[in-house]
């Protein structure tokens, strides 16, 4: 449970502040905050939000929320976790929803790029088949363990810090990136430098970087 206390007059800011889960919780749940005519802004009171959505019992949603925060939490498994079931006779299937171009640049061994037909043989596996998303840095694969919990998988997990904190925990072979705004739109995915080297004050040629 969050240290935080949410009341009916906690702004939504403060709720999603105390609950991370919250905005997912909320839409899947209450089809709140899902397009503009159910949406709502940070500054809004949860008590008026969920007045405006057919008069929600405050209570319930509240616990709704501590639930849902709950469940988050015991969806998420660490990269040392990962490895060390990888490196049992146990290991989950691992896959990442990253995008082509990163999974190109930088990849975990033994994972499996998710596109719209592994999805559908996902969707034909066992319900409980253990099974841990990866991305980035651990936000759409959190989408993603929810999105399959939701229809029935009891162990699909999330890997907290995603390929990157893998990189940085498990395996420094694997690279690591940033991903920038495009000037028209999307993301450019660059390669980062070695911040450690440079903090130390470590003297590198242009030709190397």
């Amino acid at each position: 449970m969050s240290v935080l206390t949410i009341t009916g007059d906690s702004t939504m800011g403060e709720v999603l502040e105390a609950y991370p889960s919250a905005q997912r919780a909320l839409f899947r749940r209450y089809h709140i905050g899902g397009c503009n005519s159910c949406g709502y802004e940070l500054d809004d009171r949860l008590e008026e939000v969920a007045r405006s959505h057919d008069n929600l019992d405050l209570e319930e949603v509240i616990a709704c929320l501590e639930d849902a925060e709950q469940t988050d939490r015991r969806a998420q498994v660490s990269p040392r976790e990962v490895a060390a079931s990888l490196a049992s006779g146990k290991s989950p299937r691992l896959l990442d929803v990253r995008t082509p171009a990163e999974w190109e640049l930088a990849r975990i061994e033994g994972a499996t790029l998710m596109t719209e037909a592994m999805a559908e043989i996902v969707m034909r596996w066992p319900r409980d088949t253990p099974i841990v998303f990866y991305c980035h840095v651990g936000q759409r694969s959190h989408d993603a363990a929810s999105y399959f919990a939701g229809h029935g998988f009891t162990e699909a997990r999330s890997m907290t810090g995603g390929i990157d904190a893998w990189s940085v925990d498990v395996d420094s072979s694997v690279a690591r990136y940033e991903l920038a705004a495009a000037p028209a739109g999307g993301a450019v995915i660059r390669p980062l430098r070695s911040t450690v080297s440079e903090a130390k004050g470590c003297q590198t040629s242009k030709s190397t970087r």
